[in-house]
């Protein structure tokens, strides 16, 4: 029979069987990635979505509730509809009805600044034109009808005069001026005298401990008094500039008549959301968005910006890179290179690999228990006397942050290092010796660049774990508010020692430790938009690296 012929015999049934399971595998793993990619997306749809729409004006509806009872004035609310929501009916359990979620500000004034609204009882709904939404420092936004202004000179604009919006414009503007002068004056200036008198305490214990000359402690405390007389102008000085923060006045009514007034110096910005035109509101967007990554966290963290959990994000992200790359490659090195392959290298490598699945919260007491009581401890005894018993080292900080990451991204350095630095093709290390080259110089000018791509994705596969853990980081120097960044313009610039605010820290603490879940849940899409954006954009760096340092060092070019 022809070869022909037997080919055009079907296949055994077992044969076929095999066949038609090893496709039912093939589809199954492709559902499974389908599957994961969806969730993946939608997960980050989710996320960017209700991130962004944190920043976009919202139009102010006013409602009119139906009377509860026969004789009872309708009720008239305002706010800003957060979400709608179906729920069962108490009176009729095989029924739902529709209620919204409204936000009505005014926390100081109403104890509240949600109200959910069944909508069946509204009666009508408008959107006025000339409510006004206030950010404030304090109590969050308020929601109210303008009524006049009252200037610092005694002077009255009503809210229908043509100028009112254009003087309030001008005293928002001269507020914030002196919001920035007030921070000038505490952070920079009595900040800088406070360091002195730090400086000279410290000083003037050691001298009294060491039973120094009475000459340098009367020097000292004559510079204090100095000090002293210049910190309370200062201090003055701002104290004014506050008082001149309440000498003008918003007067104001709310939707259920009441009036009252507010200290211009107190908001921070106005707007009238009903009357924006598009283009405007979206302004208004980046407004928002960029007052929310520049600026500071305000009201328990439900306000205000995350700067400083940005700052301290990328600064420990940055160090914590930079002190886990080099031990990872040196290890791997010697693990390839030079160890000899036995037992004792398999039992290295278990342990490398088994350390990776080892808890986050293990790495942070074991940080906690050797970087910061006995590292940290012993520097303090020995470089820092003087401050004890308050601790310098002997507590959290970014710098300790930074080293617990690094033991606990280690093993992914590691295993990633040694497996591009075995990627090299065993020819390219003959030739180099061949040529005379040392092993050193073999490993680091041939071999070593040549893996630096695989490095990098190590590199990357560590920073995103990094960047995203919490856990460890609560115990060795993560803070709910930090007051002084890192990193700054006061010698010697980098401070290991101080505290931080970290992005995931801030989710968790805005998601379970907030006494406003509904205030608080906004900030936590946003600030996990901001944490993912983070990650990404450090992630992308290390690619767009590691992939010109393979085009510069690819295998074909030797």
């Amino acid at each position: 029979m022809s070869s022909s012929a037997k080919s055009d015999q079907p296949l055994p049934i077992k044969r076929r069987i095999s066949s038609m399971a090893g496709e039912g595998k093939i589809w199954l793993c492709a559902l499974g990635l389908a599957l994961g990619l969806l969730m993946t997306l939608g997960l980050l749809t989710l996320i960017v979505f209700e991130g962004l729409v944190v920043f976009w004006p919202r139009e102010v509806v006013k409602l009119t509730l139906a009377p509860k009872t026969d004789g009872a004035a309708s009720e008239v609310i305002a706010g800003e509809i957060r979400k709608i929501q179906n729920r069962r009916n108490p009176a009729k359990p095989d029924e739902r009805t529709e209620e919204w979620l409204l936000f009505t500000g005014n926390k100081d004034v109403t104890s509240q600044s949600f109200r959910f609204v069944d909508a069946s009882s509204v009666i009508a709904k408008e959107y006025p034109l000339d409510l006004m939404v206030a950010e404030r420092i304090e109590y969050g936004d308020s929601l109210f009808y303008p009524v006049s202004l009252k200037l610092e000179d005694g002077r009255k604009i009503e809210a229908t005069d043509a100028k009112f919006d254009s003087e309030l414009a001008r005293i928002l503007g001269e507020a914030e001026e002196r919001r920035r002068k007030i921070g000038q004056i505490e952070k920079g200036q009595i900040g800088d005298i406070n360091r002195k008198l730090a400086k000279l305490d410290l000083e003037a214990k050691g001298l009294s401990a060491a039973g120094g000359e009475n000459t340098r402690l009367n020097e000292i405390i004559e510079k204090k008094k100095e000090w002293q007389v210049t910190y309370e102008k200062l201090a003055l000085e701002a104290k004014n500039l506050r008082a001149r923060q309440k000498t003008e006045t918003l007067q104001y009514k709310l939707q259920d008549g009441k009036e009252g007034s507010q200290a211009v110096g107190e908001i921070l910005h106005v707007m009238r959301p009903n009357s924006l035109s598009w283009f405007q509101k979206f302004r208004w967007f980046l407004f928002n968005a960029w007052e929310f990554i520049s600026g500071e966290p305000r009201e328990a963290n439900t306000e205000g910006g995350i700067f400083p959990a940005i700052f301290g994000t990328f600064v420990m992200t940055l160090l914590m890179s930079v002190l886990v790359t080099p031990l990872g490659v040196i290890a791997a090195i010697y693990l390839r290179e030079y160890a000899k392959q036995g037992m004792m290298v398999r039992a290295v490598r278990i342990s490398v690999n088994n350390l990776a699945g080892v808890p986050s919260i293990v790495f942070g007491v074991f940080g906690l228990g050797f970087f910061v009581y006995t590292l940290g401890g012993s520097i303090d005894h020995l470089l820092f006397s003087s401050a004890l018993p308050t601790p310098t080292f002997g507590t959290g900080g970014i710098f300790w942050a930074a080293l617990t990451l690094s033991l606990l991204t280690l093993p992914v350095i590691i295993v990633a290092a040694e497996e591009a630095l075995g990627a090299v093709p065993r020819g390219v290390r003959e030739a180099a010796l061949a040529c005379g080259a040392s092993k050193w110089q073999t490993i680091q000018r041939i071999v070593l660049p040549a893996a630096v791509p695989g490095i990098l994705t190590g590199v990357v596969l560590a920073m995103a774990r990094g960047a995203g853990e919490v856990a460890p980081l609560m115990l060795v120097g993560v803070v709910k508010l930090a007051p002084t960044l890192p990193l700054d313009s006061i010698y010697p610039f980098i401070h290991g020692e101080r505290k931080f605010m970290h992005l995931g820290f801030h989710i968790f603490d805005l998601g379970f430790q907030s006494p406003d879940s509904e205030a608080a849940k906004p900030m936590v899409f946003a600030t996990t938009l901001f944490l993912i954006a983070m990650v990404i954009a450090l992630n992308l760096a290390a690619i767009v690296l590691r992939n010109k340092i393979r085009k510069k060092y690819a295998i074909s070019a030797f």
